[in-house]
């Protein structure tokens, strides 16, 4: 099943190949005046370069041949050169057709699928979601789902932040701020038996929570950039917890399981699921041999104490650092566990290609760490990708904060936005026959479908001004507006199963038909375009531009009254658009409510 766009392109292109030019001056676009045409080709202007022959000759040419093409209602030229397409009524219901019947709406899937690891999320033990999160979350689950429905086989990785500097510095914290809590530690480190250990961590449980380390973090973050004692005090504690020191260990424990329970919840609430929950702790005990193949190979250089990797090439533009692999202290960094992670994820799940969803600002980061695993023979070159992103900004321009200026919890803004999607459903009357949990679950579905969309419509390398009022809006390029556009086709389908009435075959006769088809059509294009360009917002703007397609087609052409058999086909359109949206929707992230 091929869209007409392709279709067309296939059938101008052997045009100009008939005609003694190369097929490439064949592609077919959308009409930019789709009252004069469904698609055109502006092939010859090029061409006529090319040839040294006049563009509205070669056009001449190009559409005498297509005259007899049965799929066409009519060819005709425009300007110098420009071929404009009109398709003829039967291929419009034909196209329709195959689109209602396939589960798919028409989307096709790639042609050699791999073996593709998304990497996003990025959460960290000891620190809460905040919006700074939101949106590694929310493009990397759409570009894990668009990619695994285009066929790849994909794994979703949340990527854990466990085992860092930050462990140390926790460790250092608790531990000075709770003297009856260090002499706990003493005292199991003095005998590590398991019931020791059982008895240990039920007091580690009752005397830490998650607010505490929430607490602590910053506060010892900041001192060790103040502080070089405690710095080097923190440093320590992390080089002994990667070591295997048993009283820290069992904090490390209880720090990332209080953790992943609060994660797991607010994941949830976003919608946003992983195939794994991979630490940087899981991959501790490839970190000693791989330094040492490293070392093997050449590829380590002493520096100051530490150890580095050069990763600078001759023809670099600009100068990028080396990788630092084990610091002045013997602890393996941040760099040497990404780099542990590479190694480790190419035994399993082995991947053709990784793509890492994380902020715009770790590019030199990942390019360093990139070339590092390079070199190491880790990864093929080029099948490791940073997608970076832009951030989420409040109305002043600057990253999104409270009105204290504080960072934002994720918690609070699905709090927040929720509570704007419960005023918003009582201002426009919706939902108001639905008992009180379907309504709560259907606020939250609006709420997640404003911060979703409003964040994908953009592309993810720039940032965008968060505008509450306006993304939660029922009107305009918004969720809440698609969402209202598949409750009502839901409604439409429900009235007319109770009236006996039910889709059939799809005849295609009013303007207001054809431009819905033509809408339906694109999908396939757009799905392969935003999968190459790993760009969710042009899956984005394809559901709103088919909401806008369903909404004109249901004013223009009546469904339920029409005749029995118009009707029928009608239904069958309107069916076809909900499957297509929704599966779009869905590529987002975004689920849809069955009432409203």
């Amino acid at each position: 099943m091929r869209d007409l766009r392709t279709a067309l392109g296939e059938a101008v292109g052997t045009a100009f190949a008939e005609a003694g030019l190369a097929a490439s001056f064949g592609r077919v676009t959308p009409s930019d005046r789709p009252d004069l045409a469904d698609f055109q080709c502006n092939g010859a202007l090029a061409a006529a370069k090319a040839a040294s022959r006049k563009p509205r000759e070669i056009a001449e040419d190009v559409a005498a041949r297509l005259a007899g093409d049965a799929r066409l209602a009519e060819v005709s030229l425009a300007g110098p050169g420009f071929i404009n397409l009109r398709l003829a009524a039967s291929t419009l219901s034909a196209r329709a057709n195959e689109i209602a019947a396939d589960p798919r709406a028409g989307a096709g899937v790639v042609e050699t699928p791999r073996r593709v690891l998304v990497d996003y999320g990025g959460p960290n033990v000891a620190k809460e979601m905040h919006v700074g999160h939101l949106r590694a979350s929310i493009i990397g689950e759409s570009i894990k789902r668009q990619y695994r429905f285009r066929g790849d086989e994909v794994t979703g990785d949340a990527h854990f932040g466990d085992w860092g500097f930050q462990m140390g510095l926790l460790i250092t914290a608790v531990l000075d701020e709770d003297p009856p809590l260090a002499a706990l530690i003493a005292r199991f480190e003095a005998d590590p038996s398991q019931a020791n250990r059982e008895a240990a961590l039920a007091n580690v449980t009752q005397a830490i929570s998650l607010e505490d380390l929430d607490r602590l973090y910053p506060a010892a973050s900041q001192r060790s950039k103040d502080d070089p004692a405690y710095r080097a005090r923190a440093r320590r504690a992390t080089a002994e917890l990667q070591a295997g020191r048993p009283g820290y260990r069992l904090l490390w424990e209880h720090f990332a399981a209080v953790t992943r329970a609060a994660l797991i919840r607010d994941f949830h609430a976003l919608g946003v699921d992983f195939d794994i929950w991979k630490g940087e702790s899981d991959v501790n005990d490839l970190i000693e041999p791989m330094v040492a193949e490293l070392r093997r190979k050449g590829l380590m250089f002493p520096d100051q104490g530490a150890e580095i990797v050069r990763v600078a090439r001759n023809d670099d533009k600009r100068e990028l650092p080396p990788l630092l692999v084990v610091s002045s202290e013997g602890s393996a960094m941040y760099g040497t566990t990404d780099l542990a992670t590479i190694l480790d994820r190419k035994r399993w799940p082995d991947p053709q290609l990784t793509l890492y969803v994380v902020d715009q600002r770790q590019a030199d980061h990942f390019e360093v760490v990139f070339r590092a695993a390079y070199l190491a023979g880790y990864a093929a070159e080029g099948s490791l990708e940073h997608l970076g992103f832009g951030t989420m900004n409040g109305p002043d321009g600057k990253p999104f904060k409270t009105r204290a200026g504080g960072v934002l919890k994720l918690r609070d803004l699905i709090e927040m936005i929720t509570a704007k999607a419960r005023e918003r459903l009582h201002e426009a009357g919706l939902g108001a026959e639905l008992a009180p949990e379907a309504f709560e679950a259907t606020a939250l579905k609006v709420a997640v479908a404003a911060l979703k969309f409003a964040d994908l419509s953009n592309f993810r390398g720039a940032a965008y001004v968060f505008d509450l009022d306006r993304f939660s809006s029922f009107e305009g390029k918004t969720g809440p507006y698609l969402l209202y556009q598949t409750v009502r086709v839901k409604s439409l389908l429900r009235r007319a199963a109770e009236d006996g009435a039910r889709p059939g075959p799809i005849e295609v006769a009013e303007p207001a038909e054809r431009d819905l088809v033509l809408a339906l059509d694109a999908f396939d294009h757009v799905l392969a375009e935003a999968y190459d360009k790993k760009a969710p917002n042009l899956i984005a703007e394809h559901a709103y531009r088919l909401a806008g397609a369903f909404s004109r087609f249901y004013a223009a052409c009546p469904i339920l009254t029409a005749a029995p058999a118009v009707r029928a086909s009608r239904l069958a359109l309107a069916k076809a658009s909900l499957t297509q949206l929704v599966l779009a929707l869905d590529l987002l992230g975004i689920e849809a409510p069955e009432r409203m």
